[in-house]
């Protein structure tokens, strides 16, 4: 005997198609349809805050803009499963500051990465006020969630010379990008010059790895002097683009002996976020110490909400 529906078809029909919409596709196929598929999705996110000297922003833009045309980021872009990457670049510093640099473009030929490079260099960064991690990584969500491209992986590459001293405190936004599969990498600027002295912290590093860094297969390369800045973007790109984390056996930077990363999926133990680089029973660290810092001297200003 043929099963009978107990509603009317009109109305099965119009609950058919309620339940219809309330059915959530994986993220690598709610993008537009008829785009092509890329090996990651990557957001760089570049910090711009007043800390820097025009002439750090020069090199900032000039290291990337090297990074995205040179072998190394070539090779790993057409090494990839598709062959192709989508890459997006917006300038931050306060949450109510972003500036599109590059929107979502396509790179699979050595040409679309040179168009990306050029636009690098087209202008200069402008510098502007405090210092919003959590406002970069919301841009970032918002940016992946509109990628037009379906991708395997989907990337939020923050760049930053201080810790998060204005809007939401950062750990909030990388769980939540945490949580939509989103990885978070970091690259700490632990150069300690100009302004950022009076709001940046000795152990930057330490921060980036316990505060803003999170996901599968997360990581972050410090740099300790400008004169290293357009090797560690080289680098990190190479990484980002391969799905790798620092000194596993296919890191072409791989130091000599060097034992092959941890790789723990991003997740909670003991009450805190544990990432490839944050393992084991650590002492906590105090996520808010940027927002102490700006609160303690932000009388030097005057008035001035750097």
């Amino acid at each position: 005997m043929w099963w009978k529906s107990p509603l009317p078809s009109s109305i099965l029909a119009v609950v058919t198609a309620i339940a219809a919409t309330l059915v959530v596709p994986p993220p690598a196929l709610s993008q537009q349809r008829g785009q092509p598929p890329v090996d990651v999705a990557l957001v760089l996110a570049v910090d711009v805050s007043r800390s820097m000297s025009l002439e750090e922003l020069r090199i900032q833009r000039r290291g990337y803009a090297e990074a995205i045309v040179s072998p190394e980021v070539l090779r790993a872009i057409f090494g990839g499963a598709h062959g192709r990457i989508a890459i997006t670049i917006f300038e931050w510093a306060a949450d109510r500051h972003t500036r599109e640099i590059q929107p979502w473009t396509l790179i699979e030929t050595a040409a679309d990465a040179q168009a990306v490079s050029d636009r690098l260099m087209e202008e200069d960064s402008r510098g502007e006020r405090r210092t919003s991690i959590s406002g970069a990584i919301a841009r970032g969500i918002a940016l992946v969630e509109a990628a037009p491209y379906p991708s395997e992986r989907q990337v939020i590459d923050v760049s930053g010379d201080g810790p998060n001293n204005q809007g939401l405190p950062v750990t909030l936004e990388r769980d939540r990008a945490i949580g939509k599969g989103i990885t978070i990498n970091g690259l700490p600027m632990m150069t300690r010059d100009g302004a950022g002295m009076l709001f940046g912290i000795d152990d930057l590093d330490e921060y980036y790895r316990h505060c803003v860094i999170g996901g599968p297969g997360s990581f972050m390369i410090p740099v300790n002097g400008w004169d290293q800045f357009a090797e560690a973007v080289r680098r990190k790109l190479v990484l980002e683009i391969g799905g790798l984390a620092p000194d596993m056996p296919r890191d072409p930077w791989r130091r000599p002996g060097a034992q092959p990363a941890r790789i723990v999926p991003a997740g909670y133990v003991g009450g805190e976020r544990i990432t490839p680089v944050q393992l084991g029973n650590e002492a906590p660290y105090d996520c808010m110490i940027g927002e102490k810092i700006w609160n303690q001297r932000r009388w030097i200003f005057d008035g001035d909400s750097r």
